[in-house]
């Protein structure tokens, strides 16, 4: 048995349950939509930390679960103004169950406490580097003069956001260049724009399953109106892929979808590492087997 915790309609959560369902795979799925309703009950004996939840009208431990694939991504239904009682219900369910995986004894992808490190880019960044990756010169700055200094040495530069909150990473240029004195109010990350290839890696357990990433924009994660990204599987050398399991297990990141870059050199880079990748995004396009390998690893079981 495992335990998913988010939305079922949401594209990873939902592809996860198709797979856990074509491998036989028993799935206890508490929706993060109905979180109120949850009546979670965390104790500790003996110095175990157990859980129970209501399913489907049964009382199920959870705590014999193989496996919790955390998904917590707070949905909102547009233009409905929550109810204050079922949304404190949901904040204080949430926050119990996230608690609760933080100790609990049993596969968790992922644990809070180490999705933790991808709130502070420079932070992760650092770690990143002390495994053996590459990092594109980085400043973090709230001094427009630096930022000029910066942009000089390099050339091209882009800008995003140092926190875990998304950003879009655009190329700091034309009018933004006349913005700079906003950064005043705000540090921002500032990064040597590289020029290459994108390879997006995720790593499940220590399987490792890579695409490369074919885009006209910067961010191929936005098109700006032009084509997508195109998307391939690819397999990457042996020693890199080592280095990618390596990096996911010191980051305690079970899953982890890991931004490589491979510049024009044939040097590799790596950009940050997500600890709630949106991998549905990469299977789709390519077939790589990102969910089946998740719902094997939550449920202990050996790779195909």
């Amino acid at each position: 048995m495992i335990v998913v915790a988010g939305s079922p309609a949401e594209g990873p959560v939902e592809l996860l349950l198709a797979r856990a369902a074509e491998l036989g795979i028993e799935v206890v799925l508490l929706d993060e939509e109905q979180a109120p309703d949850w009546q979670l009950e965390v104790s500790v004996e003996r110095g175990r930390a157990t859980a129970h939840a209501l399913h489907r009208g049964n009382r199920v431990d959870l705590s014999e679960a193989t496996g919790l694939y955390l998904r917590l991504t707070s949905p909102r239904l547009a233009g409905v103004r929550p109810d204050p009682l079922r949304e404190a219900r949901r904040l204080a369910s949430v926050a119990l169950l996230a608690s609760w995986s933080d100790v609990a004894p049993l596969r968790v992808a992922n644990r809070p406490r180490a999705m933790g490190s991808n709130t502070s880019k420079p932070y992760q960044a650092a770690l990143i580097r002390a495994h053996g990756f590459g990092v594109p010169e980085t400043v973090l700055t709230s001094d427009p003069e630096a930022v000029r200094a910066f942009r000089a040495r390099h050339g091209r530069v882009i800008y995003k956001s140092a926190s875990g909150v998304r950003s879009i990473v655009r190329e700091l240029s034309g009018p933004r260049l006349d913005d700079l004195e906003r950064v005043r109010a705000l540090p921002t990350q500032f990064q040597h724009l590289l020029t290459g290839v994108n390879v997006r890696v995720h790593v499940v357990g220590t399987e490792v399953h890579a695409c490369e990433v074919d885009s006209a924009t910067i961010d191929y994660r936005y098109a700006d109106g032009g084509p997508s990204a195109g998307m391939r599987a690819v397999e990457l050398p042996a020693a890199l892929r080592d280095r990618c399991v390596a990096l996911s297990q010191a980051l305690d990141l079970p899953l982890a979808g890991i931004d490589l870059h491979r510049d024009r050199d044939g040097q590799w880079w790596c950009f940050e590492v997500n600890p709630s990748p949106a991998y549905n995004c990469f299977e789709e396009p390519t077939g790589l087997p990102i969910a089946r390998a998740l719902a094997r690893w939550l449920a202990g079981r050996a790779a195909a």
